[in-house]
């Protein structure tokens, strides 16, 4: 009688266990020196006044290498440094239904994504205030790649 209950009670305390344990790594935790992404209009507005560029992460909910580069990557003090310096932040969910304003028009997040050439996640793209793609890149993009990215294309202006 008491052997079941014994070892009902094992696998209850292993469920809980591995089951908070899961929980844990789900929950978006807060990231330390992440970027203020702006919403894609404000980002525009705001470029057009100080001629800034506006850089685009275009994302997927359950892309690991989309985690990695939100995690590791964005918060970086390098990649920072030139955000905060030239660029404009915008964050979009390249699989959403939900809606953003780009120039003056509603459109869903996806759609928009499509619009610059989404192929895959995570998907980088450089624009300037008139929505101009100046450049993208897909796939992840370590703190050096993203950086040199990022300077290239503000040269591409420059020099343009």
């Amino acid at each position: 009688m008491k052997r079941p209950l014994i070892i009902t009670g094992i696998i209850a305390a292993f469920l809980g266990v591995f089951l908070y344990n899961a929980l844990k790594e789900v929950t978006p935790q807060e990231i330390q020196n992440a970027p203020d992404w702006l919403p894609i209009e404000e980002a525009m507005t705001k470029a057009e006044q100080d001629g800034r560029l506006i850089i685009v992460d275009i994302y997927e909910v359950g892309c690991q290498f989309c985690r990695a580069m939100n995690r590791d990557v964005y918060p970086a003090p390098s990649t920072r440094a030139v955000i905060d310096r030239d660029y404009y932040p915008v964050k979009i969910n390249g699989n959403s239904e939900e809606t953003i304003t780009f120039m003056g028009e509603e459109v869903t997040q996806q759609a928009f994504a499509n619009s610059l050439g989404l192929t895959a996640f995570p998907f980088t793209v450089v624009m300037d205030h008139n929505g101009q793609v100046i450049d993208s890149r897909r796939g992840y993009m370590g703190v050096q790649d993203l950086t040199q990215f990022m300077r290239n294309a503000r040269e591409q202006v420059v020099e343009g």
